[in-house]
C-alpha cells in the first residue's frame, strides 16, 4: 500500500512539473462565435494573417468541409504565430505535424494555439479529425521564409 501511494504521489509530481515547465493551463478565455455567421463575424469575415507587432502575427482561419480559409499564409522565420480558428459547419481538427500546433476546432467555439516558427519551410497544415468523405483533401501551407 505504501509502494502505491508513494507511485501516486511520484506520478502527480511528474505530471505537475511537466505541465508548469511546458506552460500547459486550462483554457480561461474561451471565445464564443454562432457558426450560422461566421462569414459575417470579424475578423472572421475576412480571415488570413495580420501583423500585430514586430515578429508577432495573427491568423484567422476558418474550417469548412473541405478546407481551410486562408489555404496559404506566409511568415517570416522567426515569427510568432497566434492561430484563431473556427469552424462553419462541423468538428474538424487543426494540426501542424512536427510543432506542437494541435487543437479541435468546434462550431460555435474559437480555438487559439500559437506557435513560433524558427526554421524556414513549407509547413503543412492539416485537419486531423475526421470530418467526412473528402477529408484526406483538407489542408493548407504555412510558409516559412
Amino acid at each position: 500500500m505504501a509502494f502505491g501511494l508513494a507511485m501516486l504521489v511520484v506520478f502527480l509530481a511528474v505530471i505537475t512539473t511537466a505541465a508548469v515547465v511546458d506552460g500547459f493551463v486550462p483554457p480561461s478565455h474561451v471565445q464564443s462565435i454562432d457558426p450560422t455567421k461566421v462569414s459575417e463575424t470579424p475578423p472572421f469575415d475576412h480571415p488570413g494573417l495580420r501583423k500585430v507587432a514586430d515578429g508577432a502575427y495573427e491568423a484567422y482561419y476558418v474550417a469548412r468541409i473541405f478546407s481551410f480559409t486562408p489555404s496559404d499564409i506566409e511568415v517570416p522565420v522567426g515569427s510568432r504565430v497566434t492561430f484563431y480558428v473556427t469552424s462553419a459547419d462541423v468538428e474538424h481538427g487543426f494540426s501542424i505535424p512536427a510543432t506542437g500546433v494541435n487543437t479541435m476546432v468546434t462550431p460555435g467555439w474559437v480555438s487559439e494555439v500559437s506557435h513560433t516558427f524558427r526554421d524556414r519551410g513549407t509547413y503543412l497544415l492539416v485537419c486531423n479529425e475526421y470530418c467526412g468523405s473528402g477529408h484526406q483533401l483538407m489542408a493548407a501551407k504555412v510558409e516559412v521564409k
